[in-house]
């Protein structure tokens, strides 16, 4: 067995990829080119005859939102299991990734991730086993392991530093009518602001209506007060009473 540390990487693996070269690998990616043992992890060879294509296996880990969750190898005609996505070209070239086998990776948002693959590593298959890691499956007298951990979470205060930084506005407080609003200082002490007790309320004048209108004559329009209306224009409705009675 492995005394492989039992420490975890900082950040989990992002995206998971095939390389065709390891000397054009993307900016960014780890490649498992090596097994444990020192010896070549091509995964294209097939062991017997010597070729001159290749493929490594690459990762990488940034701090970004969305976290590799789980790992499945697959033969290349079986179904591609639910919520996994195929790795189906190489990163640098564009070729084909993998013969007879299809690498599938599942990802999920950060937020929502209780645990995430954190290390790849590849093994001869007659060495010997990784502690805390996963085997993924067994390729050219190789063996694939994977380890996953904890997605850790950041706290309440963080979140909350995290949106003020994304420009959403802090919570309004509601000044209280009863006393003036204060301003809390470094030292302790309380200082007023220099609008405190600013009365801001509109101006009684504007709900005023003026029992008298001076009269406009407008192209021979007269404007009349309503108190010339009501009186011009009133009717009492005695007739219809008298009627009534």
């Amino acid at each position: 067995m492995s005394e492989e540390s039992s420490r975890l990487p900082a950040e989990p693996i992002s995206a998971v990829g095939v390389l065709a070269s390891i000397s054009q690998g993307p900016d960014g990616y780890y490649v498992v080119a090596k097994t444990t043992d020192g010896n070549d992890a091509d995964l294209w060879k097939d062991g017997i005859f010597k070729s001159k294509v290749t493929r490594y296996l690459c990762f990488k880990r940034e701090n970004g939102p969305d976290v590799v969750v789980d790992m499945r190898m697959i033969d290349a005609k079986d179904a591609l299991p639910q919520g996994f996505t195929p790795v189906e070209k190489t990163e640098d070239t564009g070729e084909t990734a993998m013969r007879k086998r299809k690498l599938c990776v599942k990802t999920s948002p950060r937020a929502a991730a209780k645990t995430a693959v954190y290390d790849i590593q590849i093994t001869a298959k007659s060495k010997y086993q990784l502690i805390d890691y996963k085997c993924l499956c067994e390729m050219n007298n190789m063996v694939i392991w994977y380890r996953t951990g904890d997605v850790p979470q950041p706290s309440s205060q963080e979140t909350s530093i995290k949106v003020q930084c994304d420009g959403q506005a802090p919570p309004v407080r509601r000044r209280n009518s009863s006393r003036p609003d204060f301003q809390h200082q470094g030292s302790g002490n309380y200082t007023m602001t220099a609008l405190d007790d600013v009365p801001f309320i509109v101006s009684q004048n504007l709900f005023r209506v003026q029992e008298q209108m001076q009269q406009v004559n407008l192209m021979g329009i007269t404007i009349k007060s309503r108190a010339e209306i009501e009186k011009e224009f009133h009717y009492n409705f005695s007739t219809e009473r008298s009627i009534a009675d």
